[in-house]
């Protein structure tokens, strides 16, 4: 039985006895002892771990962690200290800095709006190295459907930001109309321009959280 060690075990502690899950389980031990996968099997679940459930205030969904050798550690979008922000997380940062004026950091770990109540979460949460997607199918979407289905429950509102076609298949799950969600292209170098510039949704997402009550996200890291 996984721990995550916060008021996420209640909610989707009833998920690992299914047998999806279980199917998974068996593919991840394959997958960990005959390959190089990301991230290491104890990060796996940092961004449930780093933001409980009843502290969840923004949901930011990715695709699949990153797949190059010392980048991805759980939470969508961030690398760890020191590795050079990808191209995706770079445009996040110049449009941070077009909406809020916060200067483009050197490095890209998003550890701090976890800890403020960001989900950072995946789509999907593990990944082969160097193959996009290839962990896709296997499992891991019926389990962050259930964890946004928990979350979909919630009395206090949350702002959900949908960036690209994988995060905004999400969508139909949200159907709480305390909630907010925002749609926009995925910031990756090939559709940023699409949409994601200019989007606003950092400055849309704390309107939505002062509204209603809520301390607005520091989005500098």
């Amino acid at each position: 039985m996984i721990q995550l060690g916060n008021d996420w075990d209640e909610q989707i502690s009833a998920e690992f006895q299914k047998p999806y899950y279980l199917a998974l389980r068996e593919f991840l031990k394959q997958e960990y002892r005959t390959r190089r996968i990301y991230p290491d099997m104890y990060d796996i679940y940092n961004a449930l771990r780093y933001t409980p459930y009843a502290a969840v205030k923004a949901v930011i969904i990715g695709q699949d962690p990153y797949h190059g050798a010392g980048q991805a550690h759980g939470l969508c979008f961030s690398v760890k200290k020191g590795v050079t922000p990808p191209p995706s997380l770079q445009n996040i940062f110049k449009e941070l800095y077009t909406e809020l004026g916060i200067p483009i950091p050197a490095d890209g770990e998003l550890t701090a709006w976890a800890k403020q109540g960001v989900l950072l979460l995946n789509a999907v949460l593990t990944v082969r190295e160097g193959a996009a997607n290839s962990h896709r199918g296997k499992g891991w979407e019926s389990f962050t459907d259930a964890v946004i289905g928990k979350l979909n429950e919630r009395e206090q509102p949350i702002v959900f930001l949908l960036w690209g076609a994988n995060a905004r298949a999400k969508k139909q799950l949200i159907t709480n109309p305390r909630h907010l969600v925002l749609e926009c292209a995925h910031p990756s170098p090939l559709s940023a321009y699409n949409g994601f510039f200019g989007c606003g949704h950092f400055v849309k997402a704390n309107e939505f959280l002062q509204r209603n009550g809520m301390a607005p996200i520091d989005w500098r890291i």
